[in-house]
């Protein structure tokens, strides 16, 4: 049998990691894995002939950090490599004083529970396939005002974001800015910021998020803006407790695919604004 060696993932190496993400059939590019190993860590499990076959990743925020792209590769699974790369990260983290927090999938969720982490609150993906055209849904706005960002407000809504994550996460979000255009987007009510969206390419569809918006009208001017210019297929990871706008997209042909709960170790509540925050980053990022 093949040894094991545990370390960071190397650069190099992405070409590996993002085979696994091609054979579980997630979003993830290599643009991403670069952010993980910018921003964080990917500890990486390999074979002494080098072949990379399970990673997990950490993303240091301030307060807490996130726990995703646990990946095992088929012919590897059922040997424990997940669990010990799992109990590596909540160890990484909590010995850099740090929160652990999860996005977990009902399976997982169950798995979770017993490692210590707690529900604090769902959220789902949605999906909508490739349309074969734009169309205009830029009525009705209700007075809101949906712009371009511009370096102008871009430390506001950092500032913004800051105050509804619960923790400043401006290096992020500078990588996600600019990923997807059409949806590097602010709400305005007057001169007042009321919301914003980005977006990014993804392996199989444009993943929009985050949304967030002090109400239900700028998230969805936002929304219809961004809708009216991708024509690609599109995910959004909405909250369960955003029941009007899941109506909105449900309305502009997205379906749901699966369900999320939102873990935080060792802890009984959330760090994130719940009323605010309308549709996540990810599961990957937060």
């Amino acid at each position: 049998m093949p040894t094991l060696q545990h370390g960071p993932l190397h650069p190099e190496e992405l070409n590996y990691a993002q085979a696994l993400v091609t054979e579980v059939g997630w979003n993830q590019t290599e643009r991403d894995w670069r952010m993980f190993l910018e921003l964080g860590r990917v500890q990486a499990v390999r074979t002494d002939t080098g072949n990379v076959v399970a990673t997990a990743a950490t993303l240091p925020y301030v307060g807490f950090g996130w726990i995703s792209m646990v990946l095992v590769t088929a012919a590897w699974r059922r040997r424990g490599l997940a669990s010990n790369l799992l109990g590596d990260a909540v160890d990484r983290l909590r010995g850099a004083g740090l929160v652990p927090i999860l996005d977990a999938t009902p399976a997982g969720r169950e798995v979770y529970r017993g490692l210590g982490f707690a529900d604090t609150w769902g959220f789902a993906r949605y999906a909508r396939p490739a349309l074969s055209t734009t169309h205009d849904l830029a009525s009705g706005r209700g007075g809101i005002d949906v712009r371009l960002i511009t370096d102008a407000i871009w430390h506001e809504i950092c500032a913004y974001d800051a105050a509804t994550f619960g923790s400043e996460r401006n290096r992020l979000l500078a990588h996600l800015r600019g990923r997807m255009p059409p949806a590097t987007l602010v709400a305005l009510r007057g001169d007042r910021l009321v919301g914003f969206l980005l977006g990014r390419e993804g392996r199989i569809a444009t993943q929009l998020g985050p949304l967030v918006a002090e109400e239900v009208a700028a998230a969805h001017a936002l929304l219809t803006q961004a809708f009216a210019t991708i024509t690609g297929p599109i995910f959004i990871d909405l909250a369960d407790s955003k029941a009007e706008t899941r109506r909105f997209i449900e309305a502009q042909g997205f379906a749901f695919t699966r369900p999320l709960t939102r873990m935080v170790y060792a802890r009984g509540s959330a760090f994130d604004d719940g009323v605010r925050t309308f549709a996540v980053v990810g599961p990957e990022f937060g």
